[in-house]
């Protein structure tokens, strides 16, 4: 029954309002089926916070594999799902390409899921290829699980940049298994974070899987009910303003800094007959002020020295 009041129970309403009577007019919600063998211990705000790191994890991943494919890759999430281990071990094909990692200092494991057609097209990719190669048997070898080791590192790094809003967590690859049956993660019964991405690879679409097990993710759970994903900075970073963050990167940033002494024109037979010990002599005097660029641009003038018994040179001036 609708949750919406028909015009005769309104008017039904109103005739026993006038009379003083009272009727029970009531509203039949639907009844939704409660599994207890799979409670959810993941909230939906939890899953959304989920999703907006995995997307923001897929963003870096598609500029990583976009630099080292020379193709252009989109990566976006399809999915943010609770399910049985047991239903995502069926969904699993064989052979697969699984690798099994874990978060350090904690019980937490997890499966990184390429589709086998993914995997064999990145290493195509990777060592030169175009992406269109193909083969008898769809095993992945020891030497493209070695070449597949680039990415799933890289993956690594990501996953632990884009989880630091929540937490600093390790991530480690543990090992590459073929076999869904021998990466076991968790029992059978127990519930598994899935979250699935779509990879175009020069307009090809692939799957990528990441599976955690839930039965660890409570202390992670509890920092997601704690925290706005709004407003929420790396752990790392708190107590400190956006100001200091940027300046304290710019303070280590490395610029290579180049100073010209001057310039001499030699015949190739000079350049050939140079020994140690020779002079060339230079179109500038001892106290003339050389140019100090910066990223290839004129900065300062300076004049050339020794402090401790190393070469330097003495900034004097801004140049114009």
């Amino acid at each position: 029954m609708s949750e919406v009041l028909s015009q005769q129970e309104i008017d039904q309403l109103l005739n026993n309002m006038k009379s003083g009577e009272q009727t029970d007019v009531s509203i039949q919600k639907e009844i939704l089926p409660f599994d207890f063998r799979l409670p959810n211990r993941i909230s939906k705000n939890q899953l959304r916070t989920i999703r907006n790191i995995h997307e923001n994890f897929a963003e870096s991943l598609s500029a990583f594999l976009l630099s080292k494919l020379q193709t252009i890759v989109n990566i976006s999430v399809i999915s943010v799902d609770q399910i049985y281990y047991s239903e995502y071990v069926l969904s699993v094909s064989n052979p697969a390409c699984l690798f099994t990692f874990e978060i350090q200092n904690t019980d937490i494991k997890g499966i990184l899921e390429f589709s086998t057609d993914f995997a064999l097209t990145l290493v195509d990719r990777l060592l030169g290829g175009n992406g269109t190669g193909s083969k008898q048997t769809k095993n992945i070898t020891a030497i493209e699980q070695k070449v597949l080791t680039v990415v799933v590192e890289k993956i690594m790094s990501d996953l632990k940049k884009n989880w630091m809003i929540i937490d600093v967590l390790e991530f480690a690859i543990d090992r590459f298994e073929p076999d869904i049956d021998f990466a076991q993660i968790t029992s059978q019964s127990e519930s598994v974070l899935l979250i699935s991405f779509e990879v175009l690879v020069a307009n090809q679409p692939f799957l990528m899987n990441i599976c955690f097990a839930t039965y660890a993710f409570d202390t992670i759970l509890s920092k997601l009910s704690s925290q706005n994903l709004s407003t929420i900075r790396p752990v790392k970073y708190d107590g400190t303003t956006a100001l200091d963050i940027i300046s304290s990167h710019l303070t280590e940033t490395y610029l290579p800094v180049i100073v010209d002494f001057g310039q001499a024109t030699i015949t190739v037979d000079e350049l050939v007959n140079l020994q140690k010990g020779d002079i060339i002599k230079l179109d500038t005097r001892v106290g003339d002020e050389h140019e100090v660029r910066i990223q290839n641009k004129t900065v300062f003038m300076g004049r050339p020295g020794m402090v401790n018994k190393h070469m330097a040179v003495k900034i004097t001036r801004k140049a114009e």
